[in-house]
């Protein structure tokens, strides 16, 4: 008697849509928001003229960052990314707690922008509630992130082209400045860098208080790895966004900085507007503001729109692993995780709603800052020692040798144990600072009631993976 069972039925996967346009494209938007256009000028009063030192520090640390996610992505292109190579070389903990930790980064920086966007509408449209401008934008970055990763990537594309071309528009802008001599009723030139108080007039308190807000404008570039599980060709794709981004990334943050303080005494630049308004303004363009507010309108949705898919993919892959509730993990037929989306712009609008009806985003971007850097650097030093665990497991045998790796991280393992202490003095920088002691003790609170469920998903993965074995075995004996 011949057997009809039916051979169970395979989940549905990730589609691997995303080119390499739409890789280099998501990951340089990812860094290149409020946190340059707004966020440079509290880095600039913090630390002065010097915090171009400061953004090639943060930079190099997001390099070796990158470059371990990026070892670790080629080889392995898992569902979840950074969480699953936590978990594979850290440990269940160490993957649990990494996904929501990332989750939750991206959270508080979507409530940020969210925020901020109903601030910058009111710019023309002052007499319009907030919420219509955070249910239209929910409404175009949700619809973009349900459709699929393709329209996904497409919207990011064109929202960076607008982000890239105020930057390069503004550095031309205040060059013309410098080298033509331009009166702009003040006093324009190199000698800014050090005639007030030298490059660096606050001392290194001025530079560690700096480097919080530096590493925060930086965060999200992590999402490469993320888009490595629906690349078109990951083995080529993400190496070239890896070695090419944090390049173009620090191009467009030391060039725009550099100018801005060449252009602007640094006590002149007070934050109450954008850097980018004062240097447009300098030229005699009058409509400069009005210009930006379409800029960082494009730079918040860019963002709200790779966070939503950034903290979706990882907590669909650590929901293949139990690490997440099980329902977390539904596919649809175009290959997305149409539920956790649905979730996360849930909680969104019910974290905006709390946000307008108590403090504006003006009052909360330090704080939302701090806390959102907290999150950040707790990831990345994640990565890095999760890249740390590949490489020793290798030279114990489990795994690909290190030079049979077609993508090696350089400067092995110097490079690794440097971002590894610039990230170690952050996290001691917010413990010494008062300013920063509530962001910290919101972190560490989030990371003891996660840790508090985590033997829950501990015993939920050990049964998924029972299933998944008890699957294999019958499919062995057929």
């Amino acid at each position: 008697m011949s057997d009809t069972s039916t051979p169970a039925r395979r989940p549905r996967q990730l589609r691997r849509t995303l080119t390499h346009r739409h890789i280099h494209f998501i990951a340089l938007g990812s860094a290149i928001g409020t946190g340059l256009f707004y966020g440079s000028s509290g880095a600039i009063g913090a630390a002065g003229p010097g915090v171009v030192f400061v953004y090639l520090l943060g930079g190099a640390v997001v390099y070796f960052m990158l470059r371990a996610l990026g070892e670790m992505a080629v080889a392995d292109p898992a569902p979840g990314s950074f969480a699953e190579y936590c978990r594979r070389y850290l440990g269940g903990w160490a993957g649990y707690i990494t996904g929501w930790m990332y989750a939750f980064e991206m959270i508080i920086v979507c409530l940020a922008d969210l925020t901020a966007i109903t601030v910058y509408m009111t710019f023309w449209f002052p007499e319009t509630p907030g919420w219509v401008w955070v249910a239209v934008a929910l409404l175009v970055v949700g619809a973009a992130n349900l459709a699929s990763a393709r329209w996904y990537g497409e919207l990011e594309f064109w929202f960076t082209s607008i982000k890239v071309t105020a930057v390069i528009a503004m550095i031309l802008g205040g060059a013309a400045i410098l080298v033509f001599n331009v009166d702009t009723g003040g006093s324009a030139g190199f000698d800014n860098l050090w005639n007030d108080g030298g490059l660096f007039p606050n001392g290194i308190t001025g530079v560690f208080s700096a480097l919080i807000l530096v590493l925060f404008a930086f965060g999200g570039t992590e999402i490469i790895g993320v888009t490595a599980g629906e690349a078109a060709d990951h083995e080529k794709t993400i190496p070239k966004a890896v070695n090419t981004v944090p390049m173009r990334i620090l191009l467009f943050y030391i060039l725009a900085i550099l100018v801005i303080v060449a252009v602007i005494p640094w006590r002149d630049i007070t934050g109450e507007e954008s850097p980018f308004v004062q240097i447009f303004s300098g030229l005699g363009i009058g409509w400069a503001a009005a210009a930006l507010n379409v800029v960082v309108i494009s730079a918040a949705l860019s963002a709200i729109n790779s966070d939503l898919y950034g903290a979706g993919r990882v907590v669909f892959g650590m929901a293949r692993q139990g690490l997440s509730p099980r329902i977390f993990a539904r596919l649809n037929h175009r290959g997305v995780p149409v539920t956790t989306i649905g979730v996360m712009l849930i909680v969104l609008l019910i974290g905006v709603a709390l946000q307008l009806a108590s403090d504006t985003a003006a009052d909360m971007f330090q704080n939302i800052a701090a806390l959102a850097t907290f999150a950040t650097v707790f990831v990345w030093l994640m990565i890095l020692l999760a890249h740390l665990g590949s490489r020793y497991r290798s030279r114990a045998g489990d795994g690909a040798e290190p030079q049979a790796r077609s993508f090696p991280v350089p400067l092995w393992p110097v490079g690794q144990y440097f971002a590894i202490a610039v990230i170690l003095v952050t996290f001691g920088t917010m413990v010494w600072m008062d300013e920063y002691h509530s962001a910290l003790w919101a972190g560490v609170i989030f990371l003891v009631i996660m840790s508090a469920f985590y033997p829950l998903a501990r015993r939920r993965a050990a049964a998924i993976q029972s299933d998944t074995s008890l699957r294999g075995d019958e499919t062995a004996a057929d």
